[in-house]
């Protein structure tokens, strides 16, 4: 199996775990706030008030999940890439990075990978480059050894 497909995968699985989460929290506070509703007491008000505001928040992490998980499913692992963009694997002297989402380090047999996003700092300052350039980072300058 490639390591940009294996690589994929754990991402997927990943936020796919997520998601699942998201949504089972929100379960759980619907089923609160309707238990609430039902005693309906003036002391509820305040309980519910948390509730309605967990709710929007965790709402809004599905939402953000679902749109990283959209931004995975469109990575084609059997391209290889010429330049930083996403769904390259950079190879520098130090570390190796999959451009994807920001999910951090990933295990793999053949070695160890950060899964970044474009939008990320260092995901930034490698956007558009190749083999052979140079990045700057936290101090640090980084050669750009392979891209694939």
């Amino acid at each position: 199996m490639n390591t940009k497909f294996e690589l994929l995968q754990v991402c997927i699985d990943h936020v796919q775990k997520r998601i699942e989460s998201y949504k089972s929290e929100i379960a759980l506070i619907k089923e609160s706030i309707e238990s609430n509703d039902k005693s309906s007491d003036e002391e509820d008000d305040s309980g519910n008030s948390k509730l309605f505001e967990d709710l929007e928040k965790n709402s809004q992490y599905l939402n953000d999940a679902q749109k990283t998980m959209g931004i995975i499913k469109s990575i084609n692992p059997n391209i290889r890439h010429e330049t930083c963009v996403l769904g390259s694997l950079i190879k520098t002297q130090e570390n190796s990075f999959f451009i994807s989402a920001s999910i951090g380090k990933i295990d793999l047999d053949l070695g160890s990978y950060y899964a970044i996003s474009l939008q990320s700092p260092i995901g930034q300052l490698m956007k558009n480059k190749k083999a052979g350039d140079h990045i700057e980072f936290n101090g640090k300058t980084f050669s750009i050894l392979d891209i694939k």
